[in-house]
This record gives C-alpha cells, structure tokens and sequence, in this order.
C-alpha cells in the first residue's frame, strides 16, 4: 500500500449524518416490508418492557418466599408470583424469538432489494464511468458490506429503544433506592462506549483505504477459478506466481486487521474493567443496605438484578449506537455509489430530423477520462445507406473506440455524429441503440442456453424462437446449431449442468446472429467479426452481410484486406486519425500506407 489513509471522521461530528442516514436506513427497511417493520418495532418495544417487568416481580417472589417461611399460609402468594414472572419469562423468549424472526425475513428481503439497486445503477452510468477504477472502487465498497448495513443500522435502532427503554424502567426502580444509584449504572458503560468508537473508525478507514487490494484480491480469485482463464493459467505454470500474491496481499490486510483487533480487544477490556468495579461496587452497596436492614432480601435481589440487567441495557445501548455510527460508516459508500451522477443528459429523440440521410461524422476527436492523450483526432467521415466502409490500422489506432462513440457507448465530447441529420446527443439511448446491430471483438460468450444467447440481441423478441431461426441463418450460424444435441435449447458452456463448450468460429456466429436480431438495424458494426474464421469464410461472411444489408450502413473492422477491399470506402487510421480514405482501388493507387500493408499481406499468401 504506498498511500497514507485517510482519518476516519470523529464520532461527535457524526452526529447529524448519523440521524440522516438512520432515516435513510429505517425508509428502506420500510419500502421492502412495511409489515415486518411494524412488528418489529412492535416486538422491540415488548421486549424493553419486560426486563423491569421481570425484575420487578422477582422482588415480590422472593417476599414471597421469605414470609411463607414463618407462615405456611401465605404458600399462595408464592405460587402466584411465581405463575407470573414465569409467564413473563416465557414472553420474553417468545419476543426475543419473533424479533430474530423478523430480523431473518428482513435480511434476506433487504439484501435482494440493495443488491437490485446497485445493479440498477450501475445500467444507468455511462460506460467510461463503468471503465473507471475509482468508480469500481466505489462499487466493491458497495457490494461488500452495503447490502447488509441498512437493516443492521435499523436494527441496531430498533436495540437502542428497546435497551431505552429498559433502561427508563430500571432507572424507575433504582430511583427508589437512590437518585445516584442511576447514574452508577449509566457511568459504568461508558469507558467502553468510547473505545468502540475511536476503533469503529479505524476499522472503516482501513476498509476503505484498501478497496484496491480487496478488488485485485477478487480478480486473482477469478483467474484462478475461471474456466477461460484456466487453459493459460495451467500451460504457463502461472497458478504458484498468482497463489503467492493473493496470500501477500491478505498478509498485508491481516497484518492491519491484527493489530486493530488486538489494541481494540485489550482496550475493551482493560476500560471494561472500570465498569465490573462499577458493578460491583453497586452489589456492594446494596447488599450493605440489606444488612443494615434499610432492604428486604427481596428487594436486595431486584436492585441486584436490576443493577446487573441495566448495566448490560446501558452497555447494549452504548454498543449499539457505536454500532450505528460504524453502519452509518459503511452506508456511506453505498449511498456514495448510489448518488453517482450520469454523464450528460439524455435525449428524446426517436427518429432523425432527416430519415434515410445516413451517419455523418463532424470534426470528432475523444479522450478517455483521466487521460489527455487524443484516442480520436478531428474524424470526418460521410456514409449513405446501402453503403459500406472498412476501417483498417494498428492495435489502439481508435478503430474500435470510433465504433463504440457510433453506437452511443462513449458521450460525445467534441464535435459531433449526426444519424439520419439528427445529433447522436439528442437521441434517446434505447431508441438509438435500436438502430444498431453490433458485435464486438470481445463479445460476450452467455452461458444461456443457444436460443437465449442470439434472442439477447433484442430484449423484445428474447424468447421469440422464429426470431432466433431467422437470426441465426443470417449469421450463418442455423446449420451447426441444428446439429447440437437440443438444437435452439441446447445449454452453452461449461458453467451450469449438461453444458456445451463451441469452437471459437462458432461462437461468433452466435454473436453475428444476435447482431441480426435488431431487425429494424440501420447500422452494422462488425469489430473483427470473423477472427476466428479462416480468411476464405470471413470473405464469404462479408458477401453475405453485403448482400444483405443493401439498405443499411455495414462498418467493418478487419486486418484481413482479402476482406477489407470488398468495402465500398476504406478509412485507414493511425493514432486516432484518418490518414488515408477511399475505395481499394483508389488507395492502392495512392500507393500509401494502406497500399504497404496490402502487399505485405498478399506477399504472405503468395
């Protein structure tokens, strides 16, 4: 870790956003279940009644039993007083083992709702938010501990009134006896109270400050356990170089968690010990009372119970609220994630100001955040419908980044792409998106079932197997899937039960079918479709997309110029630029870059 952390605020000065996040917590906690809610509150303040209930009539029972001594007759009162705090006993159980009930049902419903919140979120920011590593900071944070914190805070309220209240009836007792007998039982839990707190904000400071490391500890996680990973980790022996870093980098957090944990535990302790004195100190005085007779040993064993009872209601209260302000810590970051704002604003358009006029691209340049190097530099480009264009060029060129910025990936910057005369800005995403059909190089590999990975290209039609069919014959992918053992329903992949693994070139006829699925597409975005093909079946994948798509705009990325040359324009790119643009035959007139290359790649097949 090369940074200092950064100081957990101080308790005190939580205590306005400990309140805020309280409410935060108990609005939550009642939108997933207002039933549960109430009866929790309910139970909670049942259960703050009856410790002093108990206590009370224990005083009256052990009467009881002393004056039945000397006379037999009053056995009755005995009996009785002990029916009743029998009774109280057995509600006090049946309340403790509601409550935990409720807590249970709670938990279980609060962590589904917070999760579905951070997942919902997450599909509302952009995706260079979504590339960020400060925002997955952000969102580990959130994921680790947030989905439980709310109904802990709530909970931990919900404690604070029941041992509040407990506490007011014990006090009612004590008073009895003497006004400083109250505060005795409050001043004994509060060394602890204060140590809880300093150390509450020592463990969250070490929490956050080390996001990093818990992410980076969970890819590791990944590496070595996925399946697509498992074929490199293996043939380069990579598995003992991973396992070392996952055990140095929890060594480094053990380390930290350890010594927190140890002067936290010998503080407790240690401030702990002011409270037993305290407790004892008040047994003391009530047993010397009872000697002097100013007591009877009934009411010697009830401020006994009493003074034991509410030391542990004070310290379960001061616990509690340290509990709070250590959840309130906590909540923090989910409702850091939460409150992230989305880049830009969205549009409303459905349809361009011009239908049919095609794409054009302005004077556009793009950064990635965080960077200042251009990824695109002044691109202009004009494509009509029925038209196609292939962009050619080295690795990181911004061939791939162009395509997404087209696709309404990326927000727009600088200059600007127009659809149909319309700014790409004042399109709605979802209306926008439909009009795109697009794999990329890095597509996705569903571990679904056949129809459901090609149905995905269009959430309206996802279970539509018709749609699957014709999708599938478009992307040259209809024949082998009808030799796969459940056909359209056949499980891929190996993750889930009777899964089957497909060839690379088969994979990606999947993903060129779910491209086909948006019917209504305009645009198609081909990003090295075919890598996995030979060059003779990415040359007849290509006719086949261009006849196909005689009234659409096809954009095609390749280092295959066998493929390439069949576009109608050829941009080739360099650092972010277009450096070259024209039809096969004009650039390798040209005699440029694209030219070069050209017959780099044929002198290798001649």
């Amino acid at each position: 870790m090369n940074a200092t952390p950064e100081a957990a605020p101080g308790f005190f000065s939580q205590i306005r956003p400990l309140a805020t996040y309280g409410r935060r917590a108990m609005v939550l906690v009642w939108a997933t279940s207002p039933m549960l809610t109430i009866a929790l509150a309910a139970l909670t303040l049942l259960a703050g009644l009856l410790p002093a209930s108990i206590a009370y009539v224990s005083q009256w029972l052990v009467d009881s039993v002393v004056a039945a001594i000397d006379n037999q007759s009053l056995i009755q009162r005995v009996w009785f007083w002990l029916g009743i705090e029998a009774l109280l006993v057995a509600a006090m159980a049946g309340t403790q083992t509601a409550l935990s009930i409720c807590n249970n049902l709670l938990r279980a419903q609060l962590g589904h709702r917070v999760n579905m919140m951070i997942l919902d979120k997450t599909q509302t920011l952009e995706l260079a938010q979504l590339e960020d590593a400060v925002f997955y900071d952000r969102l580990t944070r959130a994921r680790r501990e947030a989905s439980t914190r709310p109904l802990s805070l709530v909970q931990k309220t919900f404690g604070v009134i029941q041992n509040g209240i407990a506490i007011l009836g014990f006090s009612g007792l004590l008073f009895a006896f003497s006004p400083w007998a109250v505060l005795v039982l409050i001043l004994g839990g509060l060394p602890a109270f204060f140590v809880e707190a300093k150390f509450a904000g020592d463990a969250f400071r070490l929490f956050r400050w080390r996001s990093p490391e818990s992410r980076e500890m969970m890819y590791l996680e990944s590496v070595l356990a996925r399946e697509d990973y498992t074929k490199e980790v293996k043939l380069f022996a990579l598995a003992p170089r991973l396992l070392q870093r996952y055990r140095d980098i929890f060594g480094r957090i053990f380390h930290e968690d350890r010594a927190l944990t140890v002067r936290r535990g010998w503080w407790t302790f240690a401030l702990g010990l002011v409270g037993t004195l305290a407790l004892y100190g008040a047994y003391a005085w009530v047993v010397l009372a009872t000697v002097a007779k100013t007591l009877s040993l009934g009411q010697m064993t009830m401020y006994m119970l009493v003074f034991k009872q509410g030391q542990s209601a004070v310290s379960a209260s001061l616990t509690a609220i340290n509990g709070m302000y250590e959840d309130h810590l906590y909540l923090t970051s989910l409702y850091e994630f939460l409150e992230q704002p989305a880049l830009g604003a969205q549009g409303t358009l459905s349809q361009g100001e011009q239908p049919g006029n095609g794409l054009e691209i302005k004077s556009l340049s793009f950064c990635y955040p965080g960077t200042d190097t251009l990824a695109l530099d002044n691109i202009n480009l004009r494509l009509r419908p029925g038209t196609s264009l292939a962009l050619v060029g080295e690795n990181g060129s911004g061939k791939t980044t162009l395509t997404k910025l087209i696709a309404g990936l990326y927000r727009i910057e600088s200059g600007d792409i127009l659809l149909d005369g319309s700014s790409l800005k004042d399109w709605d995403r979802q209306a926008l998106q439909a009009r795109i059909g697009v794999i990329f190089q890095d597509f996705a590999r569903y571990q679904w079932p056949v129809g459901e990975n090609i149905g995905a290209g269009d959430v309206s039609a996802f279970d539509d197997a018709t749609r699957w069919q014709a999708a599938a014959r478009k992307g040259l992918a209809d024949d082998f899937i009808q030799t796969l053992p459940q056909g359209y329903a056949t499980q891929l992949g190996r993750w889930f039960k009777d899964g089957r693994e497909l060839s690379g070139g088969q994979w990606q006829k999947i993903a060129l079918a779910r491209a086909f699925m948006r019917e209504q597409a305009d645009i198609l975005i081909l990003d090295e479709p075919t890598a996995a093909m030979d060059a003779k079946a990415e040359a007849e994948v290509f006719q086949h997309f261009q006849a196909m798509a005689r009234h659409q705009i096809l954009i095609l990325i390749s280092h295959r110029f066998s493929t390439v040359r069949q576009a109608d324009q050829i941009a080739v790119m360099d650092q972010g630029r277009i450096i070259e643009l024209g039809s096969h035959a004009e650039l390798i007139r040209l005699g440029g870059q694209y030219a070069t290359l050209f017959e780099l790649q044929a002198r290798a097949y001649r």
